[in-house]
């Protein structure tokens, strides 16, 4: 586990990542950021701030992110609960229109490789 964010890690805007949530506490590591790395696969980088809509998007294409999982200490996620997504499902749902809006500034750079910047922006509830 990661416990603090490298300041070397950016978000999409060229800027140091800020954390995107601790309750519940979101990203790959579980350490609240959204950051990546090697053993990182789904590519945990997009902060977003979670719909009902996306939600049951998800849901459907059997990432069921609303039921608790206490094995795993996962709390289920609500509307309006921050969380770091895969960038490759975040598109997904932008391409379905119900993609959530997302933190710019807890937003990986690696999120760039599957979006344009102005794209995200678009989503920015900065």
């Amino acid at each position: 586990m990661i416990n603090s964010i490298d300041r070397n890690v950016k978000n999409v805007l060229g800027e140091t990542l800020q954390c995107c949530c601790t309750s519940p506490v979101t990203g790959f590591y579980r350490d609240g950021f959204c950051q990546t790395g090697p053993q990182d696969l789904g590519i945990h980088v997009v902060c977003a701030q979670v719909t009902e809509d996306f939600l049951a998007y998800t849901r459907d294409r059997g990432n069921d992110l609303s039921t608790p999982v206490p094995a795993y200490n996962f709390p289920g996620l609500k509307p309006n609960d921050r969380w770091c997504l895969c960038a490759s499902r975040w598109k997904e749902a932008l391409d379905a229109g119900v993609a959530p809006p997302i933190d710019l500034n807890a937003s990986h750079e690696a999120a760039l490789r599957y979006v344009p910047l102005a794209v995200l922006q678009e989503y920015s509830v900065d």
